[in-house]
Formats: structure tokens, C-alpha cells, sequence
């Protein structure tokens, strides 16, 4: 059973620091690529940051470069999205989401996804 479970997040004042996780199990292979997702209430999903699991090859959303890193601990099977400077427009449910293939921004490529985790950002 495939399974993504996110964990890490909470709430922090502006320009704080949190570290997200997600712990990938049971896959049969094929993952290649690892993304992080986040939803506000009353808007679309939109990406945050890729990784390639095979190239360990990132991208970044450009309202987050700079601050957000996407990494990987691959005996692990986790990936992280540590987010720095904080801000509260970056409140949200942050999910984790994996696919085969090239990394996309487009959430609907995106086979597998995680519960999600609340990112609360207060002024």
C-alpha cells in the first residue's frame, strides 16, 4: 500500500522557520519525483518545490525561492521542505505528492498525494 505521510507542521510567527517531512512506503518503484503542494482555503492548489529523486534536480515556485528548501534523504525515504522567513500569506495546507516521470507543477499529474499538514503563519 502507498502511502505518503506528512508531518512538521504548526503554527509560528512571521519570519520564523519550520521544517516539513514526508515519509514515502510502499512503493513498488518508479517514484522519480518528489514535490511539496500547498492549498489555501478559496484557492487552487499550487506547487512549492520539486525534486528528482534520481538527479536530486530542485525547482522552486518564485514566491518561495530564497527561503524554501526541498531535500531528500533517500535511505529514508523522506523527503523535507525546510521553509525559513516565514510569512503569512504562506499559510496553508502543505501536502506531499509523488509521481513517476518528470517532475510537473501541475498538481493533476501527481499520482499519490499525502493527507496534508497545516501551516499557520501569524502576523
Amino acid at each position: 500500500q502507498v502511502q505518503l505521510e506528512e508531518s512538521g507542521g504548526g503554527s509560528v510567527q512571521a519570519g520564523g522557520s519550520l521544517r516539513l517531512s514526508c515519509v514515502a512506503s510502499g512503493f513498488p518503484g518508479g517514484r522519480t519525483c518528489m514535490a511539496w503542494f500547498r492549498q489555501a482555503p478559496g484557492k487552487e492548489r499550487e506547487g512549492v518545490a520539486l525534486i528528482n529523486i534520481v538527479t536530486n534536480r530542485t525547482a522552486y515556485a518564485d514566491s518561495v525561492k530564497g527561503r524554501f528548501t526541498i531535500s531528500q534523504d533517500n535511505p529514508k525515504n523522506t523527503v523535507y521542505l525546510q521553509m525559513n522567513s516565514l510569512k503569512p500569506e504562506n499559510t496553508a495546507m502543505y501536502y506531499c505528492a509523488a509521481r513517476g516521470g518528470g517532475c510537473q507543477w501541475y498538481a493533476e499529474r501527481y499520482n499519490f498525494w499525502g493527507q496534508g499538514t497545516q501551516v499557520t503563519v501569524s502576523s
